[in-house]
């Protein structure tokens, strides 16, 4: 649904910016010169980057897909701060030119070649910045007698995204940030893939580098929205959910890498000192469903004297938890809105869209997560690993 939304506003959004890059370059005066010889070649520059991004989500693996892929979502990006800044600046260019009332064709050229040139510079910052993960710490308090006086360290990652804009190195920064913390337990938060195995390159290179985090209780992880095969246009599905199936390829990874999946299960930590439990993705089971057990029959049997801490992808169904005996929630999702503006908009549709917070009587809190998705790009925001030391009183 989304998918497809985006996919409309997109072909808008290129066909408006493609028009108006077309008048600014023949009102600037560096390229007077420009005819009707050159529009041909033009006209082909449009359509090849219009269609890449679009060739990426429909057609058929194959290594072309691919290209297409890991290209489209780079150019989305760019397009995405080339045209915020060019609406900007056109608006400002019409309001001068009312208030003055004079026209000059020529600012709308220099205009656009400003825009061109900060749009490219934060394409390639953010290109940098994401592929850096950073340790974000916070201290949680949980009131627990069986665990009074106890102290527990865990490492929560989440949104690991990996895809065919993905960077091993990225991943080995990231695991030597994990094993610098010396976490009681790391714990996933889903979507470790980004709808598609096939197009990540040598995946046992990943898997081999995640399999060397170390932890004393080991590493567990739930599934996200993500992790199925389906096609994305710019992070978005365009695959209806009943075609949407977790493959037999990442369940190999994950056993690769070392990781414990919960679905809909919960484990014992340090004889019973914690409960983990892990949820079935509520968007997308991996089975071509929606299909979960609720909080209640998730919980029902969960033993109740240890603090009970359920790792869940999306920050939803907080209150059903915790009226069912959730002390800690944990998850991610939201990236944080990965890049600004998104990080003042998602608070909006969240109740805990990033960080630490206390909602119904328990503590929720939300990574930004370590990769991306669509543009491969993180500004205003950072790729975090996130390290929760947990206090029982």
């Amino acid at each position: 649904m989304f998918g497809k939304i985006f996919l409309v506003i997109y072909i808008i959004l290129q066909v408006s910016i493609s028009l108006l890059t077309e008048y600014a370059l023949k009102n600037h005066k560096a390229f007077n010169n420009l005819g009707k010889k050159s529009l041909i070649p033009r006209i082909v520059i449009y359509v090849i980057l219009a269609v890449v991004p679009v060739l990426g989500a429909y057609l058929p693996k194959c290594k072309f897909k691919f290209w297409c892929m890991q290209y489209g979502n780079l150019w989305l990006g760019f397009l995405m701060f080339y045209s915020a800044f060019v609406i900007l600046l056109v608006l400002i260019l019409f309001v001068i030119t009312k208030i003055r009332r004079v026209e000059d064709r020529s600012l709308i050229g220099h205009a656009l070649h400003f825009a061109f040139i900060i749009a490219l510079i934060l394409t390639i910052c953010g290109l940098v910045h994401a592929q850096n993960p950073k340790l974000k710490s916070y201290d949680i308090l949980l009131e627990n007698e069986s665990a009074k006086g106890e102290n527990f360290k865990i490492v929560l990652l989440g949104d690991l995204h990996l895809s065919v804009n993905s960077d091993v190195r990225a991943t080995e920064k990231m695991v030597e940030i994990v094993n610098s913390a010396e976490p009681d337990i790391i714990v996933i938060a889903g979507d470790i893939f980004t709808s598609n195995y096939a197009g990540l390159k040598h995946p046992e290179k990943y898997s081999a580098a995640l399999s060397k985090m170390r932890a004393r209780y080991g590493v567990y992880a739930v599934c996200g929205n993500h992790d199925v095969d389906e096609n994305l246009f710019g992070g978005f599905s365009v695959s209806p959910i009943s075609e949407a199936f977790r493959i037999p390829e990442m369940e190999k990874f994950f056993e690769d890498a070392g990781f414990k999946m919960l679905y809909d299960e919960e484990v014992s930590i340090e004889d019973g000192l914690i409960t983990l439990v892990g949820r079935i993705d509520g968007e997308k089971a991996g089975d071509g469903t929606k299909n979960r057990l609720s909080a209640g029959d998730l919980l029902k049997k969960t033993d109740k004297k240890a603090p009970v801490i359920v790792l869940e992808h999306e920050p939803i169904d907080y209150k059903n938890l915790a009226q069912n005996g959730a002390d800690l929630i944990l998850s991610g999702h939201t990236h944080n809105g990965q890049i600004f503006p998104g990080n003042l908009i998602i608070p909006a549709f969240n109740e805990n869209a990033y960080g630490v917070k206390e909602l119904y009587g328990i503590t929720t809190v939300v990574t930004a997560g370590v990769g991306y998705y669509g543009p491969p790009v993180r500004l205003g925001t950072d790729s975090e690993v996130t390290l929760l030391n947990v206090k029982f009183d």
